[in-house]
């Protein structure tokens, strides 16, 4: 297995750079279009298993403050169909950095992701 081709890791660089982009512009729709049907996302304090519970979630949720900014943002590619994305992130005016974590998966409609998990230190 091909660790970290330089190919596949710009595509899942593309996918992850949509999906940030769909994050921040509160675009829910477009973001839910990035899970598989049963992906399992973990919140800072809320989970959710399946588009469904996702979708009800999202469309809940303030839109994220102005500003986020990502650091530190590693793409691990496995062979062409998998692969992992780790970053922090933090908003203007504090220092504190949350951490996001998803496992992408190639499928025959593209890049998806399969789980999620986002973090905050604790105070």
């Amino acid at each position: 297995m091909q660790i970290n081709r330089p190919d596949i890791v710009d595509e899942v660089a593309a996918a992850f750079a949509d999906y940030e982009d769909a994050l921040v512009a509160n675009d829910v729709d477009r973001i839910i279009a990035f899970f598989t049907d049963d992906a399992v996302r973990f919140g800072v304090a809320d989970q959710q298993v399946g588009l469904a519970e996702q979708t009800a979630w999202r469309k809940a949720q303030p839109p994220l403050p102005p500003g986020r900014r990502l650091k530190d943002t590693i793409i691990t590619t496995y062979g062409a169909d998998v692969a992992v994305v780790t970053t922090l992130f933090g908003y203007p005016g504090s220092d504190t950095l949350g951490r996001q974590s998803q496992s992408w998966l190639r499928l025959p409609s593209g890049w998806r992701i399969i789980t999620a998990h986002v973090s905050h230190p604790a105070a």
